[in-house]
């Protein structure tokens, strides 16, 4: 059903942007159309995420019902050896998602 109402909602982005370009801006179908796709996409982005998250999470368990996750294997080790570190010394702080930022040489 969210796949269903997401495909809606940009369907009906993509007419409205459609016929704002061919009516009101008096654009040529060709390009009323890549304008509305345009559009559509853009509007779609930045205001449907939650919308587009539930789309996602349908067409995955559709094609892949039983899949763990999408991490790669040493990905995988990689936090298996870093909550095994954490589990042995409590007082460490990991913080891999940061990148460290690189000083200019005075």
């Amino acid at each position: 059903m969210a796949f269903f109402k997401y495909s809606l909602i940009r369907g009906v982005l993509f007419v409205a942007f459609f016929l704002i370009a061919k009516l009101a801006l008096n654009f040529t179908p060709m390009t009323a159309a890549l304008i509305a796709a345009l559009c559509a996409f853009v509007v779609s982005f930045f205001f449907l995420r939650k919308q587009r998250d539930g789309a996602t999470a349908v067409i995955a368990d559709r094609f892949a019902p039983n899949a763990d996750t999408t991490q790669s294997a040493s990905a995988l080790a990689d936090a298996d050896a870093e909550d095994s570190l954490i589990d042995a010394n409590p007082d460490v702080w990991i913080d891999a998602d940061r990148k460290p930022k690189v000083r200019p040489a005075e």
